[in-house]
């Protein structure tokens, strides 16, 4: 009897059918490579890329490593501790005693029997781990360095062990090598295309794709609550919502989102549209949907969003529904602008702002965590070289920053995912939503990041608009602040401190979850959990308050709602824009937010 033949000379492939599909790869190849050889040789600038002040980081932690031999000494011990624990459980189980199985804690890079079964894979994933323990742990350990310089090498140290990960790797991933037994390798030839592909998409710089982008379209699937576009001009379209009630609270909404991104995160689809829910809950809605800029928009400032934007908006409301007052929205920047806005018009008199609602909306900018590392002064001198000639800022720049705070689920999930499993990206309206990215306007980008981020100019002052003194401390407009407890981009901790701001009656509510995913979380889903401690001001600080908060399950929203409700006035006949008589200029959700980056 024949000897029976290994797996994978079982599954050998379709030699005619790879030929066929190289011979398509290679010419794919060398179209995309003289484009990578442009992008390589003249490279534009990268806000990801490591600066000087990176090199001068690490340099410093080496010198203050090599000023204590003990700790180095320790360090290394604990090293080889934790290699030699990882070898005695590893004997064992080729010994034949099998230790209790650790798990992974949630570490999705290792989910999977094949990473605990088998004996090699066990010892290649533990072994990884301790030492990406230990690199994290020295890193960490040097004293008295200079915080942004501590944080700034942390992060690069978080991701080049990110980088190793064994998961990232063909002969290092048991999930891959199964996959290419079984496909005969036709998942990495897959993978290869579904790599120049992504090329090609970036014009020879990698845009990693997420989602399958054909199965979504703006409008027709995703934000596609009614309404219409009420108002247009160079900078934003006002859209006005559809009611869904009979009567509506007769103070409007006005909604004022990032511009950093588009609005419909909080309308991907009706079931988890933020949108929806607060119409349905009878109030008239309005939604600033910004213009998605080019280079004809490269001296629009900061304060033009205000004068030429928010501003507008509150005259055109109160010219189409007849209301002088409107309750402001603001969403991270969008929040940031609202801030601007309330404290502009403190020093002018007008009061036509009833209350505001902040979301994931820092005041306070002396603490930005992980962002502190791309907006240093080294780094903004870096950004404003490159956009004074284009005009604008790229929306995959902005991206990229975001998508390496949470690296393995933004990044290397999908390398493995795409390329060495050879998967098409399946369908995901939050992803499609995180991939339709905008640009920014050049003169505002460079403000923003150097007023805001770099000089925290609403605690230490001179921020002016148009001449007028910008003082956070003179809002006294009813302020409700919504922060989330695992938010990468606007520490909760740092949203906290903009309860100390107002000088009105503040709410500070602190929901699960990170910065999209714990404000897109509505009640039918019962996921997370809020907490609220009703007197933020009288905490000294954010972990007091958090010590007294009362935990309650679910979404904030309805919490927020009845605190809407109570500043919402009385009930009124539902108002739409054909029963307030006003110019429609087009069906929601408007022309701006279709217009795509490249």
């Amino acid at each position: 009897m024949p000897d029976q033949k290994p797996d994978f000379l079982l599954n050998l492939p379709d030699v005619g059918r790879l030929a066929e599909r190289w011979a398509t790869t290679s010419e794919k190849s060398m179209a995309l490579m003289t484009k990578f050889m442009a992008n390589t040789a003249n490279p534009a600038g990268n806000p990801t890329a490591p600066d000087q002040s990176a090199i001068r980081a690490f340099q410093d932690l080496a010198m203050r490593l090599a000023q204590n031999p003990m700790a180095l000494a320790e360090a290394q011990v604990d090293l080889w501790k934790g290699m030699v624990d990882v070898w005695t459980k590893t004997a064992s189980r080729m010994a034949g005693i099998e230790p209790t199985k650790t798990g992974m804690n949630g570490d999705r890079r290792f989910a999977g029997d094949e990473w605990e079964e088998t004996v090699a894979f066990d010892y290649i994933k533990q072994s990884y781990l301790v030492v990406s323990d230990w690199v994290q742990n020295v890193v960490g350990s040097a004293e008295d360095m200079d915080p942004q310089s501590a944080r700034k090498v942390q992060f690069l140290s978080r991701q080049f062990v990110s980088a190793i990960s064994p998961s990232n790797f063909i002969h290092t991933n048991p999930k891959v090598l199964k996959e290419t037994v079984k496909s005969g390798g036709e998942n990495l030839l897959a993978g290869l295309n579904n790599l120049l592909s992504d090329l090609e998409r970036g014009e020879g710089q990698l845009k990693i794709s997420m989602t399958d982008e054909a199965a979504f379209e703006v409008g027709r699937n995703v934000g596609i609550t009614p309404g219409k576009v009420v108002f247009r001009n160079h900078l934003f379209e006002l859209l006005m919502y559809e009611p869904t009630t009979e009567k509506v609270h007769k103070t409007p909404l006005i909604f004022v989102p990032p511009w950093i991104n588009k609005f419909y995160v909080l309308d991907l689809k009706p079931e988890n549209s933020l949108i929806k829910w607060i119409i349905d809950q009878g109030h008239t809605l309005f939604v600033i949907s910004w213009v998605n800029p080019d280079d004809s928009l490269k001296e629009t400032g900061f304060s033009d969003y205000m004068t030429s934007g928010i501003l507008v908006a509150l005259d055109q409301i109160e010219e189409i529904v007849g209301e002088p007052k409107v309750n402001l929205l603001g969403f991270c920047i969008g929040g940031i602008l609202s801030t601007t806005t309330l404290a502009w018009m403190a020093a002018k008199g007008d009061d036509r702002v009833n209350s505001v609602t902040l979301l994931a909306t820092m005041i306070d900018l002396k603490d930005v965590g992980e962002m502190s590392v791309f907006v240093d002064a080294e780094q903004i001198k870096g950004i404003e070289k490159k956009v004074t000639g284009r005009g604008y800022l790229e929306g995959r720049e902005m991206a990229e920053m975001f998508n390496m705070m949470r690296e393995n689920d933004l990044i290397w999930s999908f390398v493995v995912s795409n390329y060495l499993m050879g998967r098409e990206p399946v369908p995901f309206d939050l992803l499609y939503w995180n991939s339709d990215s905008t640009r920014m306007p050049a003169k505002m980008i460079v403000e923003y990041l150097s007023r805001f981020y770099r000089d925290n100019a609403f605690m230490t002052g001179g921020l002016e608009i148009d001449g007028t003194p910008i003082d956070v401390t003179k809002i006294t407009t009813p302020a409700y602040l919504l922060a989330t407890k695992e938010d990468h981009i606007a520490p909760w901790k740092s949203c906290f401190e903009g309860t100390r701001s107002f000088a009105g009656p503040t709410r500070f509510v602190l929901g699960g979850s990170g910065h999209i995913a714990g404000i897109v979380n509505p009640p039918s889903k019962n996921k997370y959990a809020h907490w609220i401690n009703p007197d933020p001001k009288a905490a000294a600080d954010a972990d007091v308050w958090f010590d007294g908060a009362e935990q309650f399950p679910g979404s904030w929203w309805t919490d927020w709602g009845k605190w809407l409700k109570s500043h919402g006035g009385k009930m009124v006949p539902a108002r739409s824009a054909e029963s307030c008589g006003a110019e429609i200029l087009g069906d929601a959700p408007g022309e701006y937010v279709k217009v795509r980056a490249k």
